[in-house]
């Protein structure tokens, strides 16, 4: 294992820059780490949505860039440039980096976020594993989606996979065993179990018809969950307005399409006969699975900080004793994130 104690990070794998040393930076030690990849299993472009609507909150440099030209293939998937009129500007060159960012709360987590490599997945394990022991990550959290036969009229499943049985059971809605193309996450998944460090894995159902599309609603879902998991009050108020007005447009479709109204029907039926007694997917939903107001977050933040002992706006001191419990699963009563 690397030392974890001080001096700059160190990158046995040769993958990244490091823009720090443990030794002076101590408030990026004991942190939950998130990770999302774009490039697969990113149906209704859901881990983009949440990447950038996690990194445009602050914008802060990165803790750690990787050196994509070791780990991407340009020619499977070009970067974009921009051509005006007579000149090119503005080349989207690739990003893979590691951050430090803070909640609504002011919480520091780390994100671990950028393109899925296309190359070299070993070693660029092997440098994530390096990462976390460095830093003393308390737990890995990554999210991807997939297109499954659901309705968009329905609330999103999601499939959670790893090695912390409290935040697997209860959620999970889809349980097969079944073999398909891995993604990096598996492998840093599996990489990170082998090592002994807790990981947690979120795949959320998007609607098949919808999983070409940008469907915000994904993203709301998968900020959901690893905020839950990870006891962070992740931002996703923009991604809520733009998840209404795109159900709103949906529901016009269906609504001018007889053929489309009897597919929706189907699955919908299918869908309710199997999660009949299925408890609440949403963490923060209501009984009719309807979205939270920002009053409704703020007063779930209050009630997650009574319930564990935080001092909050009307609780200055937090009662004498803290259990250090973990975060609330679908069904749970009285408790929110």
């Amino acid at each position: 294992m690397i030392d974890p104690v001080s001096g700059p990070l160190q990158d046995p794998a040769g993958l990244y820059t490091a823009a720090l040393e443990l030794s002076r930076d101590e408030g990026i030690r004991g942190l939950p780490l998130i990770m999302g990849f774009t490039g697969f299993a990113d149906a209704g472009h859901a881990v983009r949505q949440i990447i950038d609507e996690l990194i445009s909150v602050q914008g802060d440099g990165a803790l750690a860039a990787f050196d994509v030209d070791q780990l991407l293939d340009y020619r499977s998937r070009r970067p974009r440039i921009r051509f005006v009129e007579d000149h090119l500007e503005d080349y989207d060159a690739p990003t893979l980096a590691l951050y430090r960012l803070e909640d609504g709360l002011g919480r520091p987590y780390l994100l671990l976020a950028g393109p899925e490599p296309d190359l070299q997945w070993e070693r660029f394990a092997r440098a994530v594993v390096g990462l976390v022991d460095q830093l003393e990550v308390t737990q890995t959290l990554w999210v991807h989606a997939i297109p499954m036969p659901v309705p968009h009229t329905r609330p999103l499943g999601v499939t959670v996979h790893g090695n912390r049985p409290e935040l697997v059971e209860g959620i999970s809605r889809w349980k097969p065993v079944v073999e398909f193309p891995g993604a990096i996450g598996h492998l840093i998944e599996l990489r990170l179990i082998d090592a002994g460090h807790d990981v947690t894995g979120f795949v959320v159902h998007v609607p098949h018809y919808l999983a070409e599309a940008e469907y915000p609603a994904a993203a709301v879902t998968g900020l959901e969950h690893l905020g839950a998991a990870a006891s962070l009050m992740l931002p996703s108020d923009r991604l809520r307005e733009a998840a209404r007005e795109v159900e709103r447009q949906v529901a016009e479709q269906v609504a001018a399409s007889e053929d489309i109204r009897e597919v929706v029907a189907g699955l919908e039926e299918r869908f309710d006969d199997h999660t009949a007694d299925v408890p609440r997917r949403s963490l923060l939903a209501g009984p009719a699975d309807e979205l939270p107001t920002a009053e409704d977050l703020g007063a779930a933040v209050e009630a997650y900080l009574a319930s564990h002992g935080e001092p909050g706006p009307d609780r200055p001191d937090g009662p004498e004793t803290h259990d250090g419990g973990d975060p609330p699963r679908d069904g749970d009563e009285g408790q929110s994130q």
